[in-house]
């Protein structure tokens, strides 16, 4: 909702260069943070065998994800299915976070090969994003062996838990049994 005064009043709402290198150093660091930090257990195991494995993907909600939501179930908001390590069986991936009224909750994105036995849950391989580290997933998709993802996060800590102000879009590529990030160039302030 506008001021009364009209947007010229708000000096702050107007973008200038220093504000897009702000931006693009602070969205830098939650990428670096993400790489360094997020996908160092991104190493993926391998997968079952036999005939119980050969069939559909793993369902994403019958799994278990390490996610406290206190006494609410980690909800799964996006998922995406594909034969990420190229073994002929498709790995399902998730992003999950908890449920919420009100806000943007952070997300986590987790990688599900089938169940290691019939009528166990499906297995969590690879963890890319974790939600701790305080990012929301706006988009997932999997083409071949990559999968690709936008990451929404927060300039300061003073921005409202609703409205993530910063975006990138990411790309995990399957090579030599583990998930390698690529962060692809900054396009533009959420």
């Amino acid at each position: 909702m506008q001021s009364p005064a009209g947007p010229e009043s708000h000096p702050h709402t107007r973008p200038r260069p220093a504000h897009w290198l702000a931006t693009a150093a602070a969205l830098g660091g939650v990428i670096t943070g993400v790489a360094l930090l997020g996908p160092g257990d991104a190493t993926a195991t391998a997968p079952a065998t036999g005939p119980e494995t050969a069939a559909a993907a793993p369902d994403a909600r019958a799994a278990r994800y390490p996610v406290d939501c206190g006494r609410a179930s980690a909800e799964v908001v996006r998922e995406a299915t594909g034969d990420l390590d190229g073994d002929g069986r498709a790995e399902t991936t998730a992003v999950v976070r908890c449920p919420s009224g009100a806000g943007t909750p952070p997300s986590g994105v987790y990688v599900l090969a089938p169940p290691a036995a019939p009528g166990a849950p499906p297995r969590i391989v690879a963890t890319l994003v974790d939600p701790g580290q305080k990012m929301s997933v706006t988009g997932l998709g999997i083409t071949e062996r990559t999968v690709s993802a936008t990451l929404a996060g927060y300039s300061a800590a003073s921005v409202p838990r609703c409205c993530p102000d910063l975006r990138r879009t990411v790309k995990w590529h399957w090579r030599e049994g583990k998930f390698v990030l690529t962060p692809l160039p900054v396009a533009a302030r959420a």
